[in-house]
């Protein structure tokens, strides 16, 4: 049995004998990780659909292939994401070459995903839409602030890139998203929208949504008056309770559940 880490158990508290708590897996092959890792990237796509953040052929989510950690999975361009299963995926390498599929990547999608994998190789995944709220966020040109608990998870962790130029299609812009999200686990792309990375698909995922709520949260805050701030020490401990990779992975549990109940084809 595997120890729940302090926070997730300091989260739960006592547990009587015999209960546990579902952890990331451990795999004993790169093709059951691959298959894994696909599996997840599809349900993040169906997710994605779910929750409205599709918007044309734009957003993207990206997952490295374990076995070329130079290469990443994402979707095919012009994919609806409510429709996407992991055998549509494709695999595209930091120059991008087409290594597995039968359709096209997004250029935008190389561009800025090639760049902040490369930067970051750390970032199993990385994920980017057009969402409303954080779109209409990135137009102020100002971070989150820390003003609910679920703010806190970026506090002092999120860069802003502030130099929109029109549709990414070159690498040297992909560098500077890159740059600007630096170490941080998300980045405002003033502009445009969100970009959020995680050690695995899920927490991605967990990350561009709770922030899209964050953003939407903000923006009715201030519309409502001024609001009021969590101070700096609150806010760095509550960081450190709900921003973790353990705690992006975790809280993205109860979503995974509902989409692969609902949606058994993402499977296929």
């Amino acid at each position: 049995m595997r120890t729940l880490p302090p926070a997730l158990a300091a989260a739960v508290g006592p547990m009587p004998e015999g209960v546990t708590l579902p952890l990331p897996p451990v795999f004993d092959t790169v093709e059951e990780e691959r298959q894994y890792r696909k599996e997840q990237l599809a349900a993040g796509f169906r997710l994605f659909g779910r929750f409205g953040f599709s918007e044309g052929v734009a957003g993207h989510i990206t997952v490295r292939d374990p076995e070329n950690p130079d290469a990443f999975w994402v979707n095919p361009f012009g994919m609806s994401f409510g429709q996407i299963k992991a055998s549509d995926l494709i695999l595209v390498d930091h120059e991008g070459t087409l290594l597995s599929g039968d359709r096209p990547v997004n250029r935008a999608a190389f561009v800025i995903h090639s760049q902040v994998h490369a930067a970051r190789p750390d970032a199993v995944a990385a994920a980017h839409s057009h969402s409303l709220h954080g779109k209409a966020f990135s137009s102020l040109g100002v971070p989150l602030d820390p003003i609910t608990q679920d703010a806190c998870a970026f506090f002092e962790d999120h860069g802003i890139y502030d130099d929109y130029r029109g549709v990414v299609n070159e690498l040297e812009e992909g560098e500077r998203v890159a740059k600007a999200l630096g170490g941080h686990k998300a980045v405002i792309l003033k502009n445009h929208g969100l970009l959020t990375v995680g050690h695995s698909v899920a927490e991605a995922v967990w990350w561009f949504i709770t922030m899209e709520r964050s953003c939407q949260a903000q923006l009715l805050a201030m519309a409502a008056g001024t609001p009021q701030l969590i101070d700096r020490e609150t806010a760095l401990i509550t960081r450190g309770q709900v921003g973790t990779h353990l705690a992006g992975w975790f809280q993205a549990r109860p979503l995974w559940d509902q989409i692969t109940a609902s949606d058994p084809d993402l499977f296929d």
